[in-house]
């Protein structure tokens, strides 16, 4: 949550990105667990398929492969994709499964085992994993080339369940926090560490399944491709009018609006900066350069017809949860910029997968409270550390009918 990342950014601790909900099983565990699904036998009649990968090391000679195969054969398992990991000492081979029902996992480790396979991990798929490695990584590079806050999101991707955490170079207090990565990155057996373009780190960890070399190069690839190409944001610009009259646009913020955002700040009250960072005041400003970096999550601003900013909205990477959060300057409050912002946030929390968004605010801030209830989506509340804790499913979002637009064709899409 943002209240506790800036908490542990204040005091040089880092923040994180989990991965993906369902809890990781333990570093050992290949998901052997007993099931009471019946054995496959040959010549019974093929029952619905489920997709899932398997990974299992073999020894690095003739014939291992084949007898991998075979025991999967036995248990009429379609081979749809395998990849390779060389080792120094064998070769880790992830195979793409479409299996009979509901595997038994006991007897598919068991028979992976007896053909030589070892350290044998499985897990559900989905239909994203039937695009191949080759494609795959180009659309992950694509993504991250054209939005720097898509780097997180195409290695969660690419790795499955992981953590990855941002470290800044330096505390708000301007000191040191960032550990000095090497250039060429460092690879462990869980974890893998890169130097950030900001001068701070990224270290992504998976405890239940060990990273390959094959998986530390595509990763180091892709945070190479986001550092030569540095900060970038997409640059449309969405003009419309809101319910009162006045014409706004609505874009995508970075740190080069870091100047605007600031003098926003003075211009708004000490109450609603309150409410917006729940501590002094002051240290308000602190905030900013983290806040619009893309690397930690998505901003949008809002502009004035004059050019002027008055609103950011905040989407803030917190693994499968996202916290949102708004600020619009007290002269253009109540009138339903808070709403609009509030829902494309939301939005895009839900094209990310994200699989809930939640809103630390004061239960004062009946603004707040209110544009969370517009969605329309059922609401969780919680008070914690004396704050009130906002929890939305975006899964479900339904969408209000946009304001009228201010011009012609409704949107206008412009460079910045």
């Amino acid at each position: 949550m943002w209240r506790r990342a800036a908490d542990r950014l204040a005091t040089g601790l880092p923040l994180g990105w989990p991965g993906r909900q369902e809890p990781a099983p333990p570093p050992g565990d290949t998901g052997a667990a007993a099931s009471s699904a019946p054995v496959l036998t040959e010549g019974a009649a093929l029952p619905d398929t489920t997709l899932w990968r398997m990974r299992t090391t073999v020894r690095d000679e003739p014939g291992s492969l084949a007898a991998l195969c075979q025991a999967l054969a036995v248990h009429r398992v379609d081979i749809l994709s395998l990849q390779t990991h060389p080792l120094s000492e064998g070769t880790v081979d992830e195979f793409l499964l479409r299996v009979p029902g509901t595997p038994d996992r006991t007897a598919l480790t068991g028979a992976v085992a007896a053909a030589g396979g070892r350290d044998t991990w499985l897990e559900r798929a989905d239909a994203h994993d039937l695009v191949d490695a080759p494609a795959r990584m180009l659309s992950l590079a694509t993504r991250t080339a054209l939005d720097s806050a898509e780097l997180p999101l195409a290695l969660r991707q690419l790795l499955g369940r992981c953590t990855i955490h941002s470290v800044p170079a330096r505390t708000l207090k301007g000191e040191p926090l960032a550990e000095r990565v090497p250039d060429e990155g460092v690879l462990e057996d869980h974890t893998m560490k890169f130097r950030d373009p900001s001068g701070g780190s990224i270290t992504i960890e998976r405890p239940q399944l060990p990273f390959t070399p094959t998986e530390f190069a595509r990763v180091r690839a892709l945070v190479e491709l986001d550092a030569r190409l540095g900060q970038r944001v997409p640059e449309r610009r969405d003009t419309l009018t809101l319910p009162e009259g006045s014409p706004i646009t609505v874009r995508r913020a970075d740190t080069s609006d870091l100047a605007a955002a600031r003098e926003m700040h003075d211009r708004c009250s000490s109450r609603t900066l309150s409410l917006r960072y729940h501590g002094p005041v002051h240290d308000a400003d602190r905030y900013l350069d983290h806040l619009l970096s893309p690397r930690h999550g998505r901003t949008l601003a809002v502009e004035a017809a004059s050019g002027r900013l008055v609103a950011l909205g905040h989407l803030l990477w917190d693994g499968d949860e996202t916290e949102v959060a708004l600020l619009v300057e007290d002269a253009w409050q109540r009138r339903g910029i808070g709403a609009e912002l509030l829902e494309r946030l939301v939005g895009m929390a839900a094209e990310t997968g994200s699989e809930s968004v939640y809103a630390i605010t004061q239960a004062s801030n009946t603004g707040m409270v209110a544009a969370m209830r517009g969605l329309g989506l059922p609401l969780d509340y919680q008070i914690e550390e004396g704050t009130l804790v906002i929890t939305a499913r975006p899964a479900g979002l339904r969408h209000r009918p946009q304001p009228a637009p201010a011009v012609p064709a409704g949107r206008e899409t412009a460079g910045r």
